[in-house]
C-alpha cells in the first residue's frame, strides 16, 4: 500500500510538528537530568502530550543521572517492560511498578 504524495505546504507542516516534538522530548530529558522532572510525573499523566507519549521509557530512563544503557536494561527487565516500549504504551500495572522500583532504589543505591 502506497502512500499518497504530500503536497511542499504538508510535508512543511509535518516537518514542524515533527521538530516540535522532538523539542518537547528533549526538554522533557533535560528536565530529568537535573531533577526538575521525575519520571512518575513524565508516565503518571496518560492524557499527556503525545510526543510524550512516543518517547521510549528506555530513553527516559537513560536521562535519569547515573543511569546508562546497561542500568536502564537491568531496571526495565526488572521491571517488567519490553525494550522498545514507548512511554504511551505502559500499562496501569507498568507504570506504578516503575514508579515503585524508581522511588525504592534511587534513594542512593542507583547512584553508586
Amino acid at each position: 500500500m502506497s502512500l499518497k504524495p504530500l503536497t511542499d505546504a504538508e510535508r512543511t507542516q509535518a516537518r514542524e510538528k515533527a521538530t516540535a516534538a522532538r523539542a518537547v522530548r528533549a526538554d522533557i530529558k533535560s528536565r530529568l537530568r537535573t531533577g526538575k522532572l521525575s519520571v512518575a510525573d513524565v508516565i503518571e499523566n496518560p492524557d499527556g502530550d503525545d510526543a510524550v507519549g512516543r518517547l521510549k521509557v528506555l530513553d527516559l530512563l537513560k536521562a535519569l543521572p547515573g543511569v546508562g544503557d546497561v542500568r536502564a536494561a537491568a531496571i526495565m527487565a526488572e521491571v517488567g517492560i519490553a525494550g522498545t516500549r514507548r512511554v504511551r504504551g505502559l500499562g496501569i500495572h507498568q507504570r506504578k511498578a516503575l514508579v515503585t522500583y524508581l522511588e525504592h532504589h534511587q534513594s542512593g543505591s542507583a547512584r553508586k
